[in-house]
């Protein structure tokens, strides 16, 4: 990728981006437009302002890049990403709006009348959160540092600070039109380059086949390892090597490698001859990192039982999405619950025309860029088959506009989870509620994620979203569908299954991320808990509410008329305020 088009690019959506955002310094107020931009937020604004933040590093490049290493198997999360809208539609949307909450932890509080329900609520919201943005930051260093070739902890640095100066700037207000716009710079920055690259793809005169197995280097192909990896060839390889493989050093000479598994060493460059087969990456625990058969949908190469698995990236996609923080406090934004239910049906068609282009990337990224295999880098097919397909200046300028488009993914969905935070942290840690404190937890909101990633290293973007995605599955599902339909919940009911379900799904988390497992049933069910967290996190706040009937707040039958009774026309009734927000 030319650097020079890509900084300009990548430059270009920043400013663009504090442009924006700087006008909520001249249109919020009150603190209702910091948090809820005054309830005034029309549908199509609204929805395309969920779209820009919901479309994360996962949706652009992280995508792409696992259906390029693993599959159609991989297919399953942009599936579960777009449906995750028919269930909000259905169980939340509307009398979520109509509750007058502008937080889920309020929304927990006002409901149960428990204090303690809020706090529960709260420290989770914050977890997710900052889970959430994990894999945002390790995205922007991947992209920066491939367009500019600075350090990959620098883009993170530099995604946070843009964030902070936005969000602090003019809270929701401000960033409705900001995710609006870089709604609009995404879907353009994958839907132009993919109509050359489809072009380019069909008049290849040697349009090799992506279901190969194993899929092959199409030309002489030099691929540079930058850390020690282990490979797996099925058959004998020839390549000419500069650097150490199995502990033989060599210097620009020839290397035959015999069946079985090899070791190369970091910093290692191998140049190989076309038609030769790729060999398969392992894992440092000896597992397989690729698909056994790239077609099949529920191949499961990289782990051990692939129905599970599979049943657990639905339940994690198709649950998660109300259970998202970020996402919800949008729809407190909307000025009813008609709106908020036009909203979400204008985002499913947003979110679902979006999500037919990043499957088109990763099919092409296995066919030209199979080198990407080895290093374990298909998060960036997105951005280098512009160079691979078209060339010349073209191939930059379509490059470039990739990178503004990666670049406004990682703003607008670390905006949106930084805003969320943010107002949690605002009314529940600091003393007291402002704009001035919304904007000292802004700083902190982006702090912690920020020292993970830089001490953390790299992770895989889409696995590590759906990892956030089951944590919210198991705990604001529960506590959503429940509160919302079912009047017999009561606070240590919710407390329990939040605990519960959000808690075991966390430690899963954890335990998969450190690693101490790494096969068989035990790491299946930690690295995909969604299948039993969630039932469990229903099932305990539905059988500790049945034995503490006697606690079901005295205000239910009041609150659940709130959530599913419409909304009195406007300057009818008296407002109600809470916590320093005026509802209607």
């Amino acid at each position: 990728m030319n650097q020079t088009y890509g900084i300009v690019a990548v430059s270009a959506a920043v400013v663009a981006t504090l442009v924006i955002g700087s006008a909520g310094l001249r249109i919020s107020r009150t603190t209702s437009d910091f948090y809820v931009a005054s309830r005034t937020v029309p549908p199509y604004l609204n929805a395309m302002a969920i779209s820009g933040e919901y479309l994360s590093a996962a949706s652009f490049l992280g995508i792409a890049g696992l259906v390029a290493a693993e599959g159609v198997e991989m297919l399953w999360f942009p599936v579960g990403y777009a449906a995750g809208y028919l269930v909000l539609l259905v169980f939340v949307a509307a009398p979520l709006r109509r509750s007058g909450a502008y937080t889920l932890p309020d929304f927990a509080d006002a409901r149960l009348e428990s204090r303690a329900a809020r706090r529960v609520a709260s420290v989770l919201v914050v977890g997710v959160g900052w889970l959430y943005l994990l894999p945002q930051l390790q995205g922007a260093g991947l992209t920066l540092g491939l367009v500019t070739g600075a350090p990959r902890w620098l883009g993170g640095v530099l995604v946070a600070v843009v964030v902070t100066l936005a969000v602090a700037a003019g809270g929701m207000r401000s960033i409705t039109f900001v995710q609006a716009f870089q709604y609009c710079l995404k879907l353009t920055a994958l839907l132009v380059p993919a109509i050359f690259l489809v072009l380019a793809w069909h008049g290849d005169p040697r349009p090799a086949g992506a279901l190969e197995e194993p899929p092959t280097f199409r030309r002489h192909t030099q691929v540079t390892v930058e850390t020690t990896v282990r490979i797996r060839i099925e058959t004998p390889l020839r390549a000419v090597a500069t650097g150490a493989v199995d502990g033989q050093g060599y210097d620009n000479g020839p290397l035959l490698l015999d069946p079985g598994v090899h070791e190369v060493r970091a910093g290692t460059t191998l140049r190989f001859p076309p038609d030769t087969p790729v060999p398969e990456r392992e894992s440092d625990d000896g597992r397989r990192t690729g698909a056994s058969s790239w077609a099949a949908p529920l191949s499961g190469g990289k782990d051990d039982h692939p129905l599970y698995t599979t049943y657990g990236l639905i339940f994690a996609t198709f649950l998660g999405t109300m259970g998202l923080p970020h996402v919800l406090v949008r729809f407190y934004t909307n000025p009813d619950g008609r709106a908020a239910r036009r909203t979400t049906v204008i985002v499913l068609a947003l979110v679902g025309g979006f999500y037919l282009l990043p499957p088109l990337y990763g099919l092409l990224g296995r066919i030209y860029a199979p080198d990407l295999l080895l290093t374990g880098t298909t998060d960036a097919a997105v951005l280098v088959l512009p160079e691979r397909l078209v060339g010349g200046p073209g191939g930059d300028l379509l490059g470039a506009l990739i990178a503004a488009g990666a670049c406004a993914a990682f703003l607008s969905t670390a905006s949106g989870l930084t805003l969320s935070v943010a107002g949690v942290l605002s009314q529940d840690v600091l003393p007291s509620l402002g704009v001035r404190h919304f904007r000292l937890a802004t700083l902190l909101a982006v702090a912690v994620p920020v020292t993970v990633s830089v001490a953390a290293g790299n992770l895989p973007v889409a696995n590590a979203v759906g990892l956030a995605f089951a944590v919210a599955a198991s705990s604001f599902c529960p506590l959503l569908v429940l509160g919302i339909w079912w009047r017999g919940l009561t606070a240590p009911g919710a407390i329990a299954g939040l605990l519960t379900g959000g808690g075991s799904a966390l430690v899963a988390v954890a335990l998969t991320i450190a690693g101490p497992l790494t096969d068989g049933w035990a790491h299946t069910l930690l690295a995909w808990p969604a299948v039993w967290s969630v039932p469990l996190g229903f099932l305990t706040m539905i059988l500790v509410s049945l034995a503490t009937r006697d606690r079901i707040p005295a205000g239910t039958e009041a609150a659940m008329a709130r959530l599913h009774l419409p909304e009195r026309p406007a300057g009818q009734g008296a407002p109600t305020t809470r916590r320093g927000v005026t509802t209607p």
